[in-house]
């Protein structure tokens, strides 16, 4: 496991977590401020710790493994807060949807990978602007004052659909990309 500066940032990212969940939910007058603070630097260092490797030439199977793991947990830490403080049915599906769509595509990811063919599913635009959308709604959620005027809250709830609609999005572009390397291997099994 080699413990270099993108791998240490990934790292500090899953400590973040609970953190974060304390912080969210103290009976303070500036836990969202506190809160948005500590999420907005985790979705910092999720940008910094993927440029710092490429820069540097310093990447590694462990943090290929973790840097997900630790953006998935993170996002999922805060819709989930989230939710328990706005608990609405299109807050609910809204949550649903991208939570749902990262364990569809990590699995999906996975058994591709057992067959050799994970780059057929590797990350594209559509999961970038994604992810965007994802970290810049959730900020201004969980930030939730408005900002010069500006409904910060409720432009957070709009970003999250546009973050959910690209999530269905970008799901059903890996879900298609498989589906190629499962007719493949649907030939090859006839075959034999």
């Amino acid at each position: 496991m080699p413990m270099n500066l993108p791998n240490m940032l990934t790292l500090g990212r899953i400590v973040m977590i609970p953190v974060f969940a304390v912080v969210f939910f103290m009976p303070v007058e500036w836990a969202n401020l506190a809160a948005a603070a500590v999420f907005g630097l985790a979705a910092l260092t999720d940008w910094l710790d993927g440029f710092l490797a490429r820069r540097l030439g310093m990447t590694s199977a462990f943090g290929a493994f973790l840097d997900p793991v630790a953006d998935k947990l993170i996002v999922a830490m805060a819709l989930v807060a989230l939710l328990a403080e706005n608990p609405s049915p299109w807050f609910a599906l809204a949550v649903a949807v991208i939570i749902g769509r990262e364990i569809t595509v990590s699995a999906l990811r996975e058994w591709m990978a057992e067959l050799g063919k994970r780059a057929r599913v590797a990350v594209n635009a559509i999961g970038k602007f994604k992810t965007a959308a994802q970290m810049v709604a959730i900020l201004m959620l969980v930030y939730a004052d408005p900002i010069l005027g500006l409904p910060t809250y409720h432009i957070g709830f709009v970003l999250l659909f546009v973050a959910a609609a690209l999530t269905l999005w970008s799901m059903v572009v890996y879900l298609q990309a498989a589906m190629v390397v499962l007719r493949e291997e649907d030939r090859r099994t006839r075959k034999a």
